[in-house]
């Protein structure tokens, strides 16, 4: 097949997908044409020409990053008579139900030549996607080549038009598919013979590589699966302003560790090899958990202190400010208390969760719930009903001990709390009490009977005193 006849087989296949095809968008006139109309649908609002210049100069940048931000962000344009429009990109409350649409060889002129692109994908009128195709015969490494000459080429397309919010590049020459993020030319540097981007290609839920175009075009460019790769899956490094895009066992360990949450399904486990991108998989899975009203909190446990400081320190890497450091148990015990969303993903250690479940009120805390139970399929270490202890800590008169698996969820039945006690006696009766004791001599000794009226009752008491060891008590007598 000639690369056309890829090319036209790819569109067929979009459009069963439910994709537009826009015939009518060949160059950078009519593809910001068509992105006014979206925009303009989207945010319910008719921009004047000089207003949606205007708006074309502010969001058009050469910087891969801060664009892809403000595809991902609600953002805001003064308009002629002052006032503030606020707008999106696309629909970033759910990404489906945006417009997609598919456009084939699209020209966009650059300082001194041309570039022509084979397919694009746009959401909502935004170019999010290219697509290079070879010949069977071909290598997809010189597709990847041509769009790197593409970026270098002065006063090129990517960073003077639209194409500025490409998030994803996909090569292939039917057989052999690949994909890779866009990024800035410190991040974006490949040779045909020795490559340095990260490449992908696609994979099924059993781990078996998805090559073939059609396959591929398929389980990948399928509109929701795609609107979700770009708004879920994909991470912007902000300490590095890079882009990156999760490999596809990360994917579904994320998909199923929010799956497992939302049916409440019990405990899981991900197995992942050391390299294998562990915490940025727990990263994604706490940011989409964060963003769930219906959570509370989202715990990253760790079982040692060194694990602490290097799982805060990537997180905050993916994410600026996404946690902060625990630097004592009352600090994580403010932050488990706290409504706060900035608060809603911590991390901490087993040992310092373990004193931050301190019990506030004395009694049985009995175990309703452990993760790590042997019907859950864990380890079988429960704690069965845990009795509060004296003694203060973190505010609290009493507390518990708890052995917590690593990455377990323990639900436990607190004790009712007890009345309080009585209050002491009032300082009027407080002082009535040297009086009464006073007059109880008194009154002993007016009552003491005589010997003879005694002498029964002593005789009674003697009988029925308790045998000791060795030598017999005496018998008490009154004389």
């Amino acid at each position: 097949m000639t690369e056309q006849q890829i090319e036209q087989e790819l569109i067929k296949n979009l459009t069963d997908l439910k994709y537009v095809h826009r015939q009518d968008i060949r160059d950078r006139a009519t593809l910001e044409a068509n992105f006014r109309e979206k925009f303009e649908a989207l945010n319910r609002v008719r921009l004047t020409d000089g207003e949606f210049s205007r708006l074309l100069e502010q969001i058009i940048t050469p910087d891969v990053f801060s664009a892809a931000r403000l595809l991902r962000e609600r953002n805001s344009f003064e308009r002629d008579d002052g006032t503030p429009l606020f707008y999106t990109l696309v629909n970033i409350k759910d990404w489906c139900k945006n417009t997609f649409e598919v456009v084939n060889q699209l020209r966009i002129n650059t300082d001194y030549s041309y570039h022509r692109y084979d397919v694009i994908l746009l959401i909502n009128g935004v170019p999010v996607v290219q697509i290079e195709l070879k010949t069977l015969a071909i290598s997809p490494r010189r597709a990847m080549q041509q769009i790197v000459d593409y970026k270098n080429d002065p006063g090129n397309g990517y960073g003077k038009t639209l194409l500025c919010f490409l998030q994803l590049f996909i090569v292939s020459n039917m057989s052999d598919t690949w994909y890779f993020a866009n990024n800035n030319n410190r991040h974006f540097s490949f040779d045909a013979d020795e490559r340095f981007l990260p490449l992908y290609q696609f994979a099924g839920d059993d781990n078996k590589k998805i090559t073939q175009l059609d396959r591929f075009a398929d389980y990948f460019l399928a509109k929701c699966t795609l609107a979700e790769m770009i708004s879920r899956y994909m991470v912007l490094v902000a300490s590095e302003q890079k882009l990156m895009v999760m490999r596809p066992y990360q994917i579904y360990a994320v998909q199923a560790i929010v799956d497992c949450i939302h049916q409440n399904c019990g405990n899981g486990y991900i197995w992942h090899t050391t390299g294998s991108g562990k915490t940025l998989t727990s990263f994604k899975a706490s940011t989409l958990l964060k963003d769930n009203p219906d959570i509370e909190k989202c715990l990253f446990v760790v079982d040692r202190k060194d694990l602490d400081r290097q799982t805060r320190e990537e997180f905050n890497r993916f994410q600026e400010g996404c946690v902060e450091a625990n630097t004592n148990t009352a600090a994580l015990v403010q932050r488990l208390l706290s409504d706060d969303y900035a608060d809603k993903v911590i991390v901490t250690t087993i040992q310092k969760l373990g004193l931050a479940l301190d019990a506030g009120n004395p009694g049985n805390y009995k175990e309703i719930l452990n993760s790590d139970d042997k019907k859950y399929g864990g380890t079988g270490v429960t704690n069965g009903t845990v009795k509060a202890k004296k003694g203060p800590m973190h505010g609290f008169d009493q507390h518990i001990s708890l052995t917590l698996p690593p990455l377990s969820t323990i639900y436990l039945s607190v004790p009712a709390a007890r009345k309080p006690k009585a209050e002491k006696p009032t300082t009027e009766k407080a002082a009535d009490k040297p009086a009464q004791a006073a007059k109880k001599p008194a009154a002993k000794k007016a009552a003491k009977p005589t010997a003879k009226a005694d002498a029964p009752a002593a005789e009674a008491k003697t009988q029925a005193a308790p045998k000791r060891r060795g030598r017999p008590p005496k018998a008490k007598t009154t004389v």
